[in-house]
């Protein structure tokens, strides 16, 4: 079973979202923009989830985590929670 590690930025809005992902594409630190600005509480960790397998993440998420480059920032990605900037840290297969 596919097994991956992420973090993840949360906020309310996909203008929000954007503007985050700009500073990290500028070179602001993705954990330090997770603590600051994220309404999940993995933001005090900088956005960090640990690991987990398909199905344990709401199916949007699913999607980008188990299909995405690592290393990389995707999103905005919208579910019922909000809008999340998303990086695949490491995935197994």
């Amino acid at each position: 079973m596919a097994v991956a590690s992420a973090r993840h930025i949360l906020v309310d809005s996909e203008a929000q979202c954007l503007d985050l992902k700009t500073k990290i594409e500028q070179g602001e630190d993705f954990a330090e923009l997770a603590k600051v600005h994220s309404n999940c509480p993995s933001g005090q960790d900088g956005g960090a989830l640990g690991e987990f397998g398909p199905g344990m993440m709401v199916p949007e998420f699913d999607k980008v985590v188990f299909s995405a480059p690592t290393n990389q920032v995707q999103g905005p990605v919208q579910t019922q929670f909000g809008y999340h900037l998303l990086e695949v840290t490491s995935r197994s297969e």
